[in-house]
């Protein structure tokens, strides 16, 4: 699989193990202190040939993910699950790219969001209530859940919102996989 977006990602080691599962150029932060130059160096790609910011899901790499977010807009995003990026040595108990497999980085990519401008969700703060996705009792694991099936990555319920808008996410599709959640939940129930 070719990637005509340039991926932007945390290290060398992410480098490497991107360009096993794709083809694909990269830009490297050099982890969350990133600089002027390479805010640069990413608007110019941007302009050029596009952007997919895919870095690891702990705070460095979402802080990372804002960074660019705010200084570059319209960049595209792709997520992997912790459980996806979690080093599979007993001993290290790391997150990141390097650490997924070549199958799951591939899916990861296969399944990019982009961001527009204009966009106004239909979901609304209501909603994220009505599924007790904020301030309840397995919100957390809902929330979860819903990154892992949506492909939008791990929120807090601060986030969530904000990130069903960023990418564009109908209310049909909300939905949908709010009922596959609740399913899940009851399933687990009995």
């Amino acid at each position: 699989m070719k990637i005509k977006e340039i991926i932007v990602v945390e290290g060398k080691s992410d480098t490497v193990k991107i360009q096993q599962a794709v083809e694909a150029d990269t830009i490297e932060t050099n982890g969350s202190a990133i600089n002027r130059d390479t805010l640069q160096q990413i608007k110019h790609a941007q302009k050029k040939r596009g952007i997919i910011i895919f870095t690891d899901p702990d705070y460095p790499g979402e802080r990372i993910r804002h960074i660019i977010q705010n200084n570059v807009p319209h960049c595209k995003h792709a997520f992997l699950t912790p459980q996806k990026a979690r080093a599979k040595h007993p001993h290290h108990k790391s997150l990141g790219i390097e650490h997924a497999s070549i199958k799951d980085i591939q899916e990861a990519l296969d399944t990019v969001y982009g961001t527009m401008p204009i966009y106004e969700s239909r979901i609304a703060q209501t909603d994220l209530l009505k599924y007790g996705l904020i301030g309840g009792q397995g919100a957390k694991a809902r929330r979860t859940r819903l990154g892992e099936l949506l492909n939008i990555g791990s929120t807090n319920g601060k986030q969530l919102l904000k990130r069903l808008t960023m990418f564009q996410i109908t209310k049909d599709a909300f939905e949908q996989a709010m009922a596959q959640v609740m399913q899940e939940e009851n399933d687990d129930q009995l």
